[in-house]
């Protein structure tokens, strides 16, 4: 079984929907070791409703914190520090899907970020948006986790915007599972079909 880390360039640039893409393509489980803010509509709630098939099962949060910030700060208004030895990966026979929060160097607490929490083993998917600034983003995330060693792809989120994603491309030769369109909306359906685009190359 594979375990699929999701992290992203920047935050809102597309992680959820495509956690939740990777988890139907995958039938796979789901987990978000720290969740920060909006816990009435956390990410696991939303990757759960846009998810058809009945195999996947969404594991608990390791931390629920109430304010939508940087983890570590949201964990100090709760008069909490958050010990990365206290997210334990739920155990499951089944792939799993981790989505991270915001990019790689989130702090989690005064010492260890968003980095800290991948595993030597996972395989890492990089969101990437274009904006102003997200080359220099994109390239900083991709080369830092392959000089760690790891396995890369990347998915784009958003319109196409050539120049940009050929020089990303050629700079650092990353695997390139697809695009999520900027769509009306997303919803069962539109994760469904999107989910058949990206299984081919996932498995």
């Amino acid at each position: 079984m594979n375990t699929y880390f999701v992290t992203g360039i920047s935050t809102d640039v597309g992680k959820t929907i495509a956690s939740a893409i990777l988890v139907e393509a995958l039938q796979a489980d789901y987990f978000k070791p720290v969740q920060a803010g909006d816990l009435d509509n956390c990410d696991t709630k939303k990757v759960q409703r846009l998810v058809t098939n009945s195999k996947s099962v969404f594991h608990p949060n390791s931390y629920a914190l109430q304010t939508p910030m940087s983890p570590h700060g949201a964990a100090e208004i709760d008069g909490l520090t958050i010990d990365i030895k206290n997210i334990k990966r739920p155990q499951t026979k089944n792939d799993l899907v981790i989505e991270g929060a915001g990019g790689l160097m989130v702090p989690l607490n005064n010492s260890e970020t968003i980095l800290d929490l991948i595993q030597p083993k996972d395989k890492v998917i990089v969101v990437s948006r274009h904006y102003l600034g997200s080359i220099n983003h994109t390239l900083l995330t991709v080369n830092t986790l392959k000089e760690k060693g790891f396995d890369v792809s990347l998915i784009y989120s958003g319109d196409e915007h050539k120049s940009t994603e050929s020089i990303i491309e050629k700079m650092t030769g990353v695997n390139v599972i697809g695009r999520i369109n900027d769509e009306p909306y997303f919803d069962r359906n539109v994760i469904a079909e999107y989910s058949k685009l990206f299984r081919k190359k996932l498995i």
